[in-house]
């Protein structure tokens, strides 16, 4: 534990694919210090360019359902048939240090952590209408019509979870979602003990009854 008179605060940001979700969650940790991303375990293998530690912590499946078994995750889920999760232990160690975790995951995802951080920030992000998610899903052109069609439906059925959270931010204009967001974690960091704590030497001057 540190001592700080606050912790860090838990952001999670829930998006149906094709969004934006990726770029929005790049740009808003480049824009804000002390605000990071937790560093997720998986079961796949890494991709080009990826790096331990950095991108994923790389395990095999034996070493995940032990973790899994021992409630080493806040949350955890199976994507095409890899295990994902984030570490309780990461997560904690962040927010003793005052530094603020940013949670990319899904609507599940988002309720398993609000069982163990009932105080946690859930974000839901969405596009401004099923025309711009379509174009936004065929632009990509890496999918057949076929897969296209599924993630639509999967989209949809994610949509309708948007009442789970906290925060439901319209993703039309990027530059006006992602002030949105900033706008959010930086109201937040406005609470007394962390602006007491950052301004101690201003409030101290100030209330000093012998200047």
């Amino acid at each position: 534990m540190s001592n700080l008179p606050y912790r860090g605060e838990i952001y999670v940001i829930a998006a149906p694919s094709g969004t934006g979700k990726t770029s929005l969650v790049k740009a808003l940790t480049e824009q804000l210090d002390d605000l990071g991303p937790s560093v997720s375990h998986t079961t796949r293998a890494p991709r080009p360019g990826e790096e331990e530690s950095i991108h994923y912590q790389f395990v095999d499946h034996d070493r995940f359902r032990r973790m899994i078994e021992r409630g080493d995750f806040l949350e955890h889920a199976e994507v095409y048939g890899n295990y994902y999760g984030t570490s309780h232990q990461e997560v904690n160690a962040k927010l003793d240090q005052g530094t603020d975790v940013l949670l990319d995951i899904d609507w599940q995802g988002a309720r398993q952590v609000k069982r163990h951080y009932p105080d946690a920030h859930t974000v839901f992000i969405i596009p401004p209408s099923r025309e711009a998610l379509l174009q936004r899903l065929q632009h990509r052109g890496q999918d057949s019509d076929e897969v296209i069609a599924k993630r639509m439906l999967k989209a949809i059925d994610e949509m309708s979870h948007h009442d789970e959270f906290d925060y439901l931010i319209i993703n039309d204009v990027f530059d006006e979602a992602l002030a949105d967001l900033v706008n959010l974690v930086a109201s937040r960091r406005l609470k007394t003990p962390r602006q007491g704590y950052a301004h101690r030497l201003l409030l101290k001057q100030l209330l000093d009854s012998t200047s």
